[in-house]
């Protein structure tokens, strides 16, 4: 037996309904991903309930497996047929979801058809939310993801158009431009589109012809005709979608997180240019959510705790939507960063809020010109200045970040401060990476100073001054060989001087002594012996005889002599130099 795949209702006080069994033209190999239920009207009774899945295409070419990301929609009344369509679906209908790029030069569209996620954004009017769609590619050459945009008058468009049929001397899929039966498949029986109060009273016609055909033949589109947000040639694939609409001084803009099987998230915006056609995608985040690269599974906004819930196999995560610290502490760089949620407040860069009174405030995410928002502020932030030593022959990385993801670095080199500088041209040796440069073979004219420079929307800044010193290989190994010669062990040399009577270090222990013995000394527990007083403070106390201090220095000795007869036998690892007694 082959598997049996259906949408099932078993549970409330209607009766239990399952679509068509074992007939390929209704689900075939499915992979559900997401249900939405959404009103129709003010009416309960025009209440549908979507499913978004990917399948195996019926209408797909012959011998080439393919999948196609669909959307279909069911009544929530439905009470299935009385004769015909007996416990099944009666308004079962499902179309193409289509998320494609559009061709160059007469080229083909590039398809994503790989449904990986969607998320329901709900809008003042709750019957027209818009639908976000995660998408990637089947293709094992060309590797992305994409985001389509679709609105319900959409999805009602394909709904209502003509439904796919099968006819012809090749049998192929084309319009069906027959009499359509009343009412319409697809329709739901309610007194807003007609007068039939349940599907069981619907005619046999309509529901052989539901039966028949529960494809249509136009596909979903989305309203702008592309993706509005394309991530190609990553070496990642996205798994999981959450919209957050956020109210910025400019106007709104819906702020997309994306997780990915990796285990980071990425933080995207879309900024319509002159026309909703033509858009700018701007990366403002990629978040490491999970060090173990745990793929992501789930992820929740909580709009009213501004948090990000990520879930994946290993655990849960809480990440902040908004980071305004990380962008910096300048005018020009909070700017720059164009995070609906951000906005420079006169002195930092932190949260938007639009029902604040501060005109100091100043943001700008569709063009996010610093030289016009911050030209009263003084964005000139100090360079950061470091110093790195090469040894010639060797490899050399010189790292810069900027803040920001869309920033363009421009490296600048200068020899001597005389001499005129240059950019730097890179090749072989010289090689550009995203954090940085790569210097391989150091040579000695690869001395000097470097700049790093960001720009980005016209607006230039000095990142980092980097002053790089080539040393000789010789020079190198002289100063590791310094570096790794075996300390002498202090404390034996000041045994040795110590064991000498009358010497400078006898001499300097007495006079240590002699100090000690002059401070007070707290008053010990009640019964206990009390240390006689010295004899006034600034006195010296009378030297020692000979004969005392050999006896004062016996005990030391033999100390001396069992600690090194210990270590001689014993062949213990050596220890660390030790602090001196005080």
């Amino acid at each position: 037996m082959g598997r049996d795949f259906t949408i099932f209702r078993s549970l409330g006080r209607r009766p239990p309904l399952r679509t068509e069994q074992h007939d390929s033209r209704w689900l075939n190999e499915p992979k559900f991903v997401k249900v939405f239920w959404i009103p129709e009207s003010e009416n309960p009774d025009d209440d549908k309930i979507y499913f978004f899945f990917r399948e195996t295409p019926v209408e797909g070419l012959g011998g080439v497996k393919q999948s196609y990301a669909r959307i279909g929609q069911i009544c929530r009344n439905d009470m299935g047929g009385q004769r015909t369509l007996v416990n099944k679906w009666t308004t079962f209908l499902k179309a193409r979801l289509v998320c494609s790029v559009p061709g160059r030069d007469a080229g083909g569209d590039t398809y994503f058809d790989e449904l990986k996620d969607v998320f329901l954004l709900q809008t003042r009017d709750r019957r027209n939310p818009l639908i976000y769609a995660l998408f990637s590619t089947s293709s094992s050459v060309f590797r992305g993801s994409a985001i389509c945009v679709y609105t319900m008058n959409d999805v009602r468009r394909a709904f209502l158009g003509p439904f796919a049929h099968k006819e012809g001397p090749n049998y192929q899929w084309v319009s069906y431009q027959g009499r359509v039966p009343y009412p319409r498949p697809g329709m739901c029986p309610s007194k807003t589109f007609g007068s039939f109060e349940s599907t069981k009273n619907f005619p046999d016609d309509v529901l052989q012809f539901a039966r028949n055909h529960p494809l249509m033949f136009n596909p979903v589109t989305p309203g702008t005709g592309k993706p509005i947000f394309l991530h190609s040639h990553a070496d990642f694939t996205s798994t999981q979608l959450g919209v957050d609409r956020v109210a910025a001084a400019d106007g709104e803009y819906d702020v997309m997180f994306i997780g990915t099987d990796v285990g980071t998230v990425l933080k995207v915006i879309s900024v319509p240019k002159q026309s909703w056609n033509e858009r700018e995608e701007l990366v403002l985040e990629e978040l490491q959510v999970f060090k173990n690269a745990s793929p992501v599974t789930s992820m929740q906004i909580s709009s009213k705790r501004q948090q990000l819930y990520v879930g994946s196999a290993s655990g849960i995560s809480q990440v902040p939507l908004h980071r305004c610290g990380i962008y910096g502490k300048a005018c020009a760089e909070c700017c720059l960063a164009r995070d609906p949620y951000c906005a420079w407040d006169g002195a930092s860069c932190t949260r938007y809020l639009p029902n604040t009174k501060r005109r100091s405030r100043r943001q700008d995410v569709r063009n996010g010109d610093p030289n016009t928002l911050c030209s009263g502020e003084q964005h000139r932030l100090s360079v950061q200045k470091k110093r790195l030593y090469g040894v010639e022959g060797s490899t050399v990385f010189l790292e810069c970040l900027p803040k920001s993801l869309r920033a363009q670095v421009t490296w600048i080199h200068q020899k001597a401060p005389e001499t005129p500088r240059k950019e730097v041209q890179f090749d072989e040796r010289v090689i550009k990476t995203d954090r940085g440069v790569l210097l391989r073979s150091v040579m000695r004219r690869d001395a000097g100073i470097y700049l790093c420079h960001s720009s980005e929307h016209g607006f230039t800044q000095l990142l980092l001054q980097l002053n790089l010193e080539v040393v000789a290989p010789s020079r190198a190994e002289e100063a590791l060989a310094a570096q790794h010669q075996p300390q002498m062990r202090w404390y034996h040399e000041f045994m040795r001087l110590v064991q000498q009577p009358g010497s400078k270090g006898e001499q300097m222990c007495e006079e240590l002594w002699a100090r000690k013995g002059r401070t007070s000394h707290p008053p010990g527990p009640q019964g206990a012996p009390q240390l006689p007083p010295s004899k006034g403070p600034g006195r010296p106390l009378p030297p020692l005889s000979i004969k005392a201090k050999a006896q004062k220095w016996k005990h030391l000795e033999e100390k001396i002599k069992v600690r090194s007869r210990r270590t001689h036998e014993h062949q213990r690892a050596e220890r660390g130099p030790r602090s001196a007694p005080s």
